[in-house]
């Protein structure tokens, strides 16, 4: 009798100790999808807002070429401050930042599945969430959204005049972030979302 309630006892303190210490992996079931969503297309979309209103700016006043140097300089800064707190980040395959390259497993991983998203017409919804051990992201893709993007990031010589491919290669020694058409998809939006999902009800 006294192995039988031993036997209990241990049984009784395993599910108690693993009721108390859940997994910090966050299952896909366990975050308010939706929720999710508008809160990212929401940042995703002051962000973009904030970014082309000064790079327009710049351009009035410095021309293409010096808004490149207006990038290079502020652009990861406004993309920081414009998120209201929360880790913002611009990814490409082809990219002219350093920092916006794809480098983790994950990233690459999210890169594919936007594609596979926006190749399938069945699919009205072009962004997602995704769940990475226990962190939350929001992917949203970036598109060439207006001509005067194709100054910079557009075919040589047929839309990047010759001053500012020069200003593109003094600053992006290594940039690939050219040869795109209007409406071409250019990068992905990743905003970690840890913060809002801990504070829904």
């Amino acid at each position: 009798m006294n192995r039988l309630m031993q036997s209990i006892m241990i049984i009784l303190l395993g599910l108690l100790w693993f009721g108390c210490n859940p997994s910090e992996k966050k299952a896909a079931t366990d975050i308010n999808e939706p929720v999710l969503l508008q809160k990212g297309d929401s940042i995703a979309g002051l962000v973009q807002g904030v970014l082309l209103s000064n790079v327009m700016q710049a351009t009035r006043q410095s021309g293409v070429a010096g808004a490149v140097g207006f990038c290079n300089e502020k652009a990861e800064y406004l993309t920081d401050s414009a998120g209201g707190g929360y880790h913002v980040q611009r990814l490409s395959d082809q990219n002219r930042n350093p920092a916006n390259a794809l480098v983790t497993n994950a990233d690459k991983a999210a890169w594919h599945r936007m594609q596979d998203l926006l190749l399938d017409s069945t699919m009205q919804q072009k962004h997602f969430v995704d769940v990475q051990e226990k962190n939350i992201y929001y992917y949203k893709a970036i598109h060439i959204a207006m001509p005067a993007c194709l100054n910079c990031h557009g075919t040589v010589e047929k839309d990047i005049q010759p001053e500012t491919l020069q200003a593109i290669q003094e600053r992006y020694p290594a940039d690939k972030a050219t040869g795109y058409a209007m409406g071409a998809f250019r990068g992905i939006w990743k905003i970690k979302m840890n913060d809002i999902h801990e504070n829904l009800p």
